[in-house]
């Protein structure tokens, strides 16, 4: 099973997974509630290097790219999302594509609310992604009221078909044998 490793042990993420996620604007936000399994889009920035400075409690895995992404704690998953143990599946990939060039990321991870200065960090990578939030009054103000989220994957998948057919790189690499 991929789940992650231990805090501190996982090897840094590679390079492609990094790129392919920064080179997409929109994640499939999967997870479950009272209802049962949900997803819905975010728009999410990235910050490789924020993630060594997780504390433990961020429960995701050390060395991995960081998520930060808008949304109120009022929306059904903002609800789901509060809650502590809780954990997400995403997806991102570009919409489009022909399956012999498809790539696209998979993950898995934890999500947590943020406040202070930790909120200050993902905020400036949220509107360096995005400045047009910054350059509108209006929405700037109504984001900034609003709950600011981080999601730390501890699993990720690579897809890039224009490597070949179902090429992968994981992170962390699954065990020897997997």
């Amino acid at each position: 099973m991929h789940g992650g490793a231990a805090a501190g042990s996982s090897p840094p993420c590679p390079r492609a997974i990094q790129q392919a996620l920064a080179a997409h604007t929109t994640i499939t936000l999967a997870y479950v509630d009272e209802g049962g399994p949900q997803a819905c889009a975010v728009l999410y920035a990235t910050d490789t290097a924020a993630a060594p400075a997780a504390p433990a409690a961020a429960a995701g895995a050390v060395g991995g790219p960081v998520l930060y992404f808008v949304t109120a704690t009022t929306t059904r998953h903002g609800r789901a999302l509060a809650d502590p143990g809780a954990r997400v599946a995403f997806t991102a990939q570009r919409d489009g594509q022909e399956w012999s060039a498809l790539t696209g990321i998979q993950g898995r991870g934890r999500c947590r609310a943020l406040s202070g200065a930790e909120r200050d960090v993902g905020w400036r990578a949220y509107t360096r992604r995005f400045p047009f939030v910054e350059a509108d009054e209006r929405l700037r103000d109504a984001l900034e009221r609003t709950t600011l989220w981080e999601l730390r994957p501890d699993w990720l998948r690579l897809i890039d078909n224009g490597q070949g057919f179902g090429h992968k790189v994981e992170w962390p690499p699954p065990p020897e044998g997997a």
